[in-house]
């Protein structure tokens, strides 16, 4: 019965199966973040972390309209186990740097999933991921911006406080 119904869905059962993959991903994401969130409250980076704290309200809204499009489409979305949160680091910078490289995994992996939606012609999926393109493309540059500003400010005294003030408009 289980094949059967896997068969009268909407959604494509090897994107349905990528998505849950990226559920996944997106969970670990906000789960990261919060963490990030946590050392930057515990150093006093009030900014950065209210920053933090939104983004990872954001991956866990993207973990869920994930997670509803399966449902919607007929597929079977699965609840993630998040494990491996990194929760000690050396610098705000060096969080930066990791919420870039996460971005651009996530970016990476999106995209994949977007091939394999054009190989299998599951528009629906596609048509569906072009929001996430578009939301990858932002975060990635939030994240640029602030590891600009380490650039031109360096990462000492006044100029880690003066960063952390400028993140809230970012």
């Amino acid at each position: 019965m289980k094949d059967l119904v896997r068969q009268k869905i909407s959604i494509n059962v090897d994107i349905m199966d990528l998505l849950n993959q990226q559920i996944k991903k997106e969970a670990h994401s906000s789960s990261a973040y919060l963490a990030m969130a946590s050392w930057c409250d515990q150093n006093g980076l009030n900014y950065s972390a209210e920053f933090f704290y939104k983004q990872s309200e954001e991956e866990r809204e993207h973990m869920l309209k994930i997670f509803k499009f399966i449902n919607d489409n007929g597929g079977t979305a699965y609840s993630p186990e998040v494990k491996s949160v990194m929760h000690e680091f050396n610098s705000l910078q060096e969080i930066f740097e990791a919420a870039l490289d996460q971005e651009i995994e996530i970016t990476k992996s999106i995209h994949s999933i977007v091939f394999k939606a054009r190989k299998v012609q599951d528009l629906s999926s596609e048509y569906f991921l072009q929001w996430f393109i578009n939301e990858q493309m932002e975060e990635e540059q939030k994240m640029r911006r602030v590891l600009e500003l380490f650039d031109l400010m360096g990462t000492d005294g006044i100029a880690l406080k003066l960063i952390d003030e400028r993140v809230k408009d970012i």
